[in-house]
């Protein structure tokens, strides 16, 4: 997929646009020779996303100014050719590079991203989902390196996704690939901001986690977590589930092993559509690893169909955790399959 080494000059900047932060990195080739990457970050920058009124312009413009920055840090001469920039974004990504729709960006669809903001910087800019780039970075340079079917899910405030199948990125006929987090899995369930009933990403992501502990609140129970929240059920949040799971409060635990069993849910059933070698798992929720996999590997063994016939796909979590989508994002000039 990716070629074995970079063209005369080329450095690679990455941009993962989130919904309050965008983070921008630049990427060179290794020069420890103990590092097994061929690639490095070498500089890491933040912005505030823009949101209100007017933000879609305010969206180019500061991505262009992060790219901007970026690219001078790499080639203070300003030769703009000397760089690539990829950037992820979390919403439907047509084809072509047009951001369709973005529920966590405000005023923000039907946006031509790589277009106007390659003209801003005088170079090609490639765009893709932001979870399709994390996916990217963990298959080529992280803890999937090697496999050729692997599943991204990021458990964050939802669920994102990327697929790879074959060894080749997976967009879709859309390309809408990867939307795994409105997978519906129970259709009387709460609603989800997408409109519908009952999608996957209400129970098996970091909000789902809160809801799952505030329920678990009511009648004076999960008081270690309650007290977390200074004493407000209606204040629970996942991390206060995850620091008194950690510190090894029953209730906790219990909140966390139905959690897990919502996650395997969406795993078991990916799992019999797809058939991966890997599962990634993504997101800000990858901050609590040691407290999830287990359960989370118990539940899916349990619920796959026919897991005594075939090699189980391995779950791991994120080996670039936060800065996978923007390292994903500067790899996409040099996959054969990535999008404009």
């Amino acid at each position: 997929m990716i070629g074995s080494e970079l063209p005369p000059a080329r450095r690679l900047v990455g941009i993962d646009v989130g919904g309050t932060k965008s983070l921008g990195v630049t990427m060179s080739p290794t020069r420890d020779p103990a590092n097994a990457r061929a690639l490095e970050v070498t500089v890491e920058k933040r912005l505030l996303t823009p949101r209100g009124d007017g933000s879609a312009d305010d969206l180019i413009d500061t991505l262009a100014a992060l790219a901007r920055s970026l690219c001078g840090d790499l080639d203070p001469s300003g030769n703009a050719e000397a760089v690539s920039v990829g950037i992820g974004v979390p919403g439907l990504v047509h084809r072509g590079g047009r951001l369709r729709a973005a529920p966590n960006l405000d005023g923000v669809a039907d946006l031509e991203i790589a277009e106007r903001v390659g003209e801003r910087l005088g170079t090609r800019v490639w765009v893709d989902n932001d979870a399709t780039c994390a996916a990217l970075a963990e298959w080529q340079l992280g803890v999937a390196a090697g496999c050729r079917d692997v599943v991204l899910v990021t458990l964050g405030t939802g669920i994102g996704g990327g697929l790879v199948a074959g060894g080749r990125l997976q967009h879709g006929v859309n390309g809408y690939a990867g939307e795994f987090g409105h997978m519906v899995i129970n259709p009387d369930g709460p609603r989800c901001p997408c409109g519908r009933r009952g999608c996957w990403e209400r129970y098996a992501s970091g909000s789902g986690l809160a809801m799952l502990a505030r329920e678990a609140a009511t009648g004076r129970r999960l008081r270690a977590v309650v007290e977390l929240a200074d004493g407000d059920p209606r204040a629970v949040r996942g991390e206060h589930v995850q620091a008194a799971a950690r510190n090894g409060d029953p209730e906790a635990l219990a909140v966390v092993d139905d959690f897990a069993r919502y996650v395997a849910i969406g795993l078991s059933n990916l799992t019999n559509a797809l058939d991966p070698e890997m599962f990634v798992l993504g997101g800000g929720l990858a901050a609590g690893a040691d407290i999830y996999l287990a359960p989370i590997e118990r539940w899916f063994r349990e619920l796959l169909y026919q897991p005594h016939l075939r090699t189980l796909p391995q779950i791991a979590f994120s080996e670039w955790g936060e800065l996978s989508g923007a390292v994903g994002a500067s790899l996409l000039p040099l996959v054969d399959d990535a999008r404009r």
